[in-house]
């Protein structure tokens, strides 16, 4: 498990997971195990697209950015160069403008707060109640988002402090609040264009 992507040390099960089937690309469902920022900006990036798209969008970030994905690079890059990287085509995000700039706010909060390390934002919590207010923190997240994500990490890593369920709620064993939900929007970001 690269870069302490999630899965408990003492869980043996936990620690094979070797990729999530979010997108039906290998290569992109390993890198979502792999490079823990990958797993957050598909995270990020889920909003009013279907999960293949938003999960598959970190590994077309990583191979336009030179085969990295780096915290503080992308904190960092020209704003208007990373908005012509999301418009791609295909485009990272139904609304590429807003999210390219959401992706750095995101990094620059990981710089700040973890030292860039993503997974971080989850294995410095010791409570389930201090893993939701890392989460909630995160740009882009918000309580819902954070929940969402709280589930991945419990039910697909092995990531489970105590408390973890009472962090998340009502959102324990409910599939709709799952991190496959594909809520629908018109898109009003002019040049977008869904993956092909």
């Amino acid at each position: 498990m690269a870069c302490g992507a999630g899965p408990s040390q003492n869980d043996p099960v936990a620690a094979e997971i070797q990729s999530l089937p979010f997108t039906g690309d290998d290569d992109a469902d390993r890198l979502l195990v792999a490079e823990p920022l990958a797993l957050l900006i598909g995270t990020l990036l889920q909003e009013h697209i279907p999960k293949a798209w938003a999960f598959h969008s970190p590994l077309d970030l990583k191979e336009r950015m030179g085969g990295r994905l780096d915290v503080d690079e992308i904190a960092n890059f020209d704003p208007g160069r990373m908005v012509e990287i999301f418009l791609g085509p295909p485009a990272l995000s139904r609304s590429p403008t807003l999210m390219a700039a959401r992706t750095q706010e995101l990094c620059r909060h990981l710089a700040e707060h973890y030292a860039g390390k993503a997974e971080r934002s989850w294995t410095d919590a010791t409570t389930g109640e201090e893993l939701l207010a890392n989460l909630v923190a995160l740009p882009g997240f918000g309580d819902h988002k954070a929940r969402r994500f709280l589930l991945v990490l419990a039910e697909d890593l092995g990531v489970t402090p105590p408390g973890w369920e009472e962090a998340a709620g009502d959102y324990v064993n409910r599939p709709w609040y799952s991190v496959a939900t594909r809520p629908r929007r018109v898109n009003t970001d002019a040049g977008a264009e869904p993956r092909k």
